[in-house]
């Protein structure tokens, strides 16, 4: 039986520098670097995210293309607004939808990372389950 969610796989340009980022914005700790540009950031709840280099000039190979559909991550009411201002701080970063909130208080928060990956934060007064 699956357990749950170890990481989620990102596939980038520049692994390095977008895990670098993700750290500066999320905080997080690298759990692995095989040297060779793969890297594990680890949140506290224990979730990764793994950043791989793209191989794009191989379309073979879907596995290794860059992009993905979305991260979520899931933060408290103040880091929110805290995490909210230092990315519309950092002009490398894209808005795609401003700060919405629902009439049960979920907000969330839209944008693309310094490579183009669409991501969002996500506050949910009430867990789904």
């Amino acid at each position: 039986m699956v357990q749950g969610i170890e990481h989620v796989a990102v596939v980038s340009k520049d692994t390095a520098n977008l895990k670098d980022w993700y750290m500066e914005m999320y905080g997080g700790r690298v759990v692995y670097d095989n040297g060779k540009g793969t890297y594990f950031l680890q949140f506290p709840d224990g979730s990764m995210i793994e950043f791989v280099m793209a191989a794009e000039d191989k379309v073979s190979d879907a596995e290794k293309m860059a992009g993905i559909r979305h991260l979520a991550f899931a933060v408290s009411p103040k880091s929110f607004d805290e995490i909210v201002a230092k990315l519309k701080a950092d002009d490398r970063v894209e808005e795609v939808h401003d700060v919405s909130e629902n009439a049960a208080g979920l907000k969330t928060y839209w944008y693309r990372d310094i490579e183009g990956n669409y991501s969002h934060l996500i506050y949910r007064p009430e867990p789904l389950i």
